[in-house]
């Protein structure tokens, strides 16, 4: 009979996730889609929901948590309504606090991630819906290499806001600023959406006739082109097995990361 210890099983990956959707039928098809993209992945990881919009004070304990997540929104990530600010003054604490916690920011995540941090918002020329390509700096060519050879990888995008001026403490991974790397290695952000699949995006389909000014009834041909493009192959997954790789990797000391704090 042998006599070595086996080693002890890995502790699954703990993951804190803050829907910021201000009242909106969708959540439970938000989680859903969360559940099932990371699950693709990273099926024993332990997913854990928080909805500040709605629930006053309702955040996570940063020491029970691999990674943070500071997901979507259907408000103006430049609005100061009291729970947003209640969300910027989270992100400070937990930078402050917890300085070597690994944060991702997705879309409104990623705007408001900016914005604590000194960068700049505006209106984007054309909103975005749909799988579209990322296109890769040199910096994220070296981030992200498996995507490193076609230059590009495509995710889900919904959005009407941009980060025109990235924040002084990230390096840009992507043109446009839709992927943005903390100095520190401990904060990461996405335009896009790594957790959104087709199922899901479609359940926004309705913003088409704000934004772009049709629905299925006034112009069916628009509609059938904009389904399609919502359908499209994407790289979720990769960007969500890349993400999970990232969680592990050490921060980087010294970079004076809380100092560059934005004043809001």
């Amino acid at each position: 009979m042998s006599s070595v210890t086996p080693d002890p099983e890995p502790q699954p990956l703990r993951i804190a996730i803050l829907l910021n959707s201000y009242r909106s039928r969708l959540l439970p098809a938000l989680r859903a889609s969360y559940e099932r993209t990371i699950g693709a992945v990273a099926p024993h990881a332990k997913l854990s929901f928080y909805e500040p919009a709605n629930k006053v004070g309702d955040f996570p304990d940063p020491a029970c948590f691999d990674l943070i997540v500071f997901g979507g929104s259907n408000t103006d990530p430049r609005k100061s309504h009291g729970w947003i600010l209640a969300v910027h003054e989270f992100i400070r604490r937990l930078v402050t606090h917890f300085p070597e916690k690994k944060i991702l920011g997705i879309c409104w995540g990623h705007q408001t991630i900016s914005r604590v941090f000194g960068g700049k918002l505006a209106e984007a020329a054309r909103p975005e819906m749909g799988v579209s390509d990322v296109n890769l700096t040199e910096a994220g060519r070296k981030f992200f290499p498996e995507a490193a050879i076609l230059g590009s990888f495509r995710l889900q995008q919904h959005h009407r806001r941009e980060v025109a001026v990235a924040p002084a403490a990230f390096a840009t991974l992507a043109h446009g600023n839709q992927c943005l790397l903390s100095e520190s290695n401990t904060i990461l952000t996405f335009q896009g959406h790594p957790e959104k699949d087709g199922e899901t995006a479609r359940l926004r389909m309705h913003d088409s006739m704000r934004w772009f000014g049709f629905d299925a009834s006034l112009d069916e041909k628009a509609w059938t082109k904009l389904r399609e493009v919502i359908f499209m192959e994407h790289d979720g997954p990769a960007v969500w097995k890349r993400i999970l790789e990232w969680v592990w990797e050490p921060p980087i000391p010294g970079t004076g990361i809380i100092d560059k704090l934005g004043r809001i």
